[in-house]
């Protein structure tokens, strides 16, 4: 088995797997959003920035090599993903105390991990109309940080393709729905689709559920987000 240094601990891992396959199999915690496990790695967010013998890469497309010292959870490399954080807030129309997914989003438990007591930044108030014309989902596009990971849901599992990443720039770039009126109900999407659950934030809802889970009850109630790795770990 190879190894490398993450933080001064000894990670084993398989040839071919990246920082974070490895990290995250080992119960260590790299923070992260736009990563998941059952799809490829695309390095959009930014978030799981690590150093790599003194130099940054994204953990989530880095491939683990012998005798690598990574850096994660340092000062400086988590002062850098609060800032991240307090961008994509900013970005977006995020107002978690009234929001339905508050509990259980991770763009949210991973600024309490991280400690980000402001948005810092001046926000942008974007306008993001909300979708509600499907019978069983509520598309609220506000909360949207652009992961992409509804689309390759949606392409690589539902083999549907409802979603579209297009546009350009911090307020141009957006999800597109798949269909002549850009509208979800025009499309064959359906609350057993991957895409229905995959969403780490708020943007996809089933309606006639807001609120169902009550405070202390809801994911990240019961334990932070890193500690939520170790326990998933073998």
């Amino acid at each position: 088995m190879n190894i490398f240094q993450l933080d001064g601990e000894e990670i084993p891992f398989r040839q071919g797997q990246t920082v974070m396959q490895a990290a995250t199999q080992h119960g260590v915690y790299i923070p992260h959003l736009c990563w998941h496990p059952d799809f490829a790695a695309h390095g959009s967010c930014k978030l799981c920035t690590v150093k790599v013998n003194g130099r940054f890469g994204s953990a989530c497309t880095l491939e683990a090599q012998p005798g690598m010292e990574v850096e994660n959870r340092t000062v400086e490399l988590d002062d850098k993903r609060r800032t991240m954080l307090q961008m994509f807030f900013v970005e977006g129309n995020h107002f978690c105390p009234s929001c339905e997914k508050s509990g259980n989003c991770a763009l949210q438990a991973t600024a309490y991990e991280l400690k980000m007591m402001s948005p810092h930044f001046d926000m942008f108030y974007p306008d993001r109309p909300v979708d509600a014309s499907h019978p069983d989902v509520l598309l609220d596009f506000n909360r949207c940080i652009m992961c992409s990971l509804c689309v390759t849901a949606s392409r690589e599992v539902d083999g549907k393709h409802v979603f579209a990443m297009g546009g350009r720039g911090i307020l141009g770039r957006r999800i597109h729905i798949n269909s002549e009126s850009g509208k979800l109900a025009d499309t064959d999407f359906a609350l057993t689709d991957r895409a229905a659950s995959i969403c780490p934030v708020g943007v996809i809802l089933e309606k006639r559920k807001g609120f169902a889970v009550p405070i202390g009850e809801r994911r990240y109630d019961k334990s932070p987000i890193s500690a939520q790795v170790k326990e998933k770990a073998p």
